[in-house]
């Protein structure tokens, strides 16, 4: 008897003709086989043939097929092979069928729920009655007639209980998977993550595009002569075309799609239940005071930034209202006088040091404490953790000279790699810019940064900042002048 092996983008991988016990299934039960090389076939009996799982819609990977033929061949098969990746669905054909196989999965598990929900109250309920006899603490008396019997109900009243336990755990799961089943759509659904899933698809397609083009894309080329090309560009055009629809139908139903001509600098951002001051508009997100900010508060304000200049970003996908700084003025004042009522009650406290004079390095860095490597803070004789100098006593405040320092994960501790000198106010603008700071490497910067040549040194600027430095206005220098500083009172 032949084995077919076939393959479409529209059925998926099936093979038919084989039958129980001819020596085919250990071969199809091999981990070797699909798309990533590790999956097996399985057996449908809905199908009545053999299948690979996650196959359909799918380009197959030709070269394992093929292996699978031979080594049925070499069993004593006769195989043929057929591949037509262009045989398809449309994309709005298959998303309806997984909706509806996700309401009959939700229906039958909720079957499956309620049966062993009914199954361990039953259990529950005999374990129970069994236990009436012994309801007043009687003990198992050895010896007596009624020894037999008085086991065998613990016995019983054991069993009884164990399945009830049992069918419990085994309703919570297919509680668990009926939920999950019912939510499919909403959650395919859920605007936000459907504008992430396209702004995947775009990029997909424009690649696609390119290597039809000739050129190269996501780092590499493709023959614009495969015409697989073809097939997948169809396949992102119309899945494009079936999420946009979707994001029309929300915005018919009330769902707001935000973006940069929705805001401006000092309008108020709802961003995962926190109302945000936005300090920069872009053209994917908003710029806001850090979130370590938002942590127990309705609005955080760029007053309110406890981290030194530490922001974040807010993408449009994510945003759910918008509030001018007019109409933010109400929850100001009951915001005021809720801070006051609290002070009022609360025991005072004293005052923690800004991290800005406590760590005149801080940064506003994913790397967390890493930033504070160059803290130049002493210890007071009370214990209490305070700056070198006080702001006050500070020569020029804000206007007095600081150094801007690179670091990476591969610096050296003992010396300290200089960009530029500047003033502490533009040292303060240039480190809290998101864009100078990356994954390995960050901007920091110190007005006591030590003897130079001793504990650090000039290093080449590749001009990758220019760009910032000229959109805040500064200048830098490359000569450093520290200076100088008041004197620390007695104590």
């Amino acid at each position: 008897m032949t084995i077919e092996i076939t393959h479409t983008r529209r059925e998926g991988t099936l093979i038919e003709g084989t039958s129980r016990g001819d020596g085919s299934a250990e071969i199809l039960r091999l981990r070797e086989y699909g798309r990533t090389q590790r999956q097996p076939f399985r057996w449908s009996r809905n199908l009545d043939c053999w299948y690979l799982p996650h196959s359909r819609d799918h380009a197959t990977y030709a070269p394992s097929l093929e292996l699978l033929a031979q080594r049925l061949r070499d069993a004593g098969f006769e195989v043929t092979l057929t591949i037509d990746n262009a045989d398809r669905r449309s994309f709005s054909d298959a998303e309806k069928e997984r909706e509806e196989k996700a309401e009959g999965r939700a229906e039958r598990f909720g079957g499956y729920a309620a049966s062993a929900a009914r199954n361990s109250e039953a259990a529950w309920k005999s374990s129970h009655e069994v236990s009436e006899r012994f309801a007043f603490g009687q003990p198992i008396l050895v010896g007596h007639h009624s020894e037999g019997r008085a086991r065998r109900d613990h016995a019983r009243m054991d069993n009884a209980m164990r399945k009830s336990i049992g069918e419990r755990d085994r309703a919570d799961h297919w509680t668990g998977r009926a939920q999950a089943a019912a939510n499919y759509e909403r959650f395919k659904k859920d605007p936000g993550r459907t504008l992430r899933r396209l702004d995947k698809l775009r990029a997909d397609l424009r690649a696609v595009e390119k290597w039809q083009r000739g050129e190269s894309a996501k780092g590499f080329s493709r023959s614009p002569a495969d015409p697989e090309l073809e097939t997948e560009r169809q396949e992102l055009t119309e899945e494009i075309q079936h999420w946009e629809q979707v994001i029309k139908d929300a915005e018919a139903e009330g769902f707001k799609m935000w973006s940069k001509a929705d805001f401006t600098r000092g309008d108020f951002v709802l961003y995962r239940g926190t109302w945000y001051e936005v300090l920069r508009v872009n053209p994917k997100s908003v710029t806001i005071p850090h979130i370590h900010n938002g942590v127990g508060q309705h609005v955080v304000r760029a007053a309110d930034n406890r981290h030194d200049g530490w922001t974040w970003t807010a993408p449009y996908d994510d945003v759910s209202g918008r509030k001018s700084a007019d109409e933010m003025q109400p929850s100001t004042r009951a915001e005021a006088s809720e801070h006051q009522e609290q002070a009022q009650q609360a025991p005072p406290i004293k005052e923690p040091v800004p991290a800005a004079e406590t760590c005149p390095t801080s940064h506003p860095s994913p790397w967390g404490a890493k930033a504070r490597r160059w803290a130049l803070c002493q210890h007071s004789p009370e214990g209490r953790l305070t700056p070198a100098t006080a702001p006050a006593e500070r020569a020029n405040g804000q206007e007095g000279m600081a150094l801007v320092l690179i670091t990476s994960k591969n610096s050296r501790r003992s010396r300290k790699r200089a960009l530029w000198a500047m003033t502490r106010r533009e040292a303060q603008a240039v480190c809290g810019d998101p864009r100078t700071s990356g994954r390995s490497y960050m901007l920091t910067w110190t007005d006591r940064p030590g003897t130079e040549g001793a504990d650090w040194e000039w290093v080449p600027d590749n001009g990758s900042h220019a760009p910032v430095l000229d959109e805040l206005g500064i200048t830098p220098r490359r000569e450093w002048t520290a200076a100088p500083q008041a004197p620390a009172e007695a104590a």
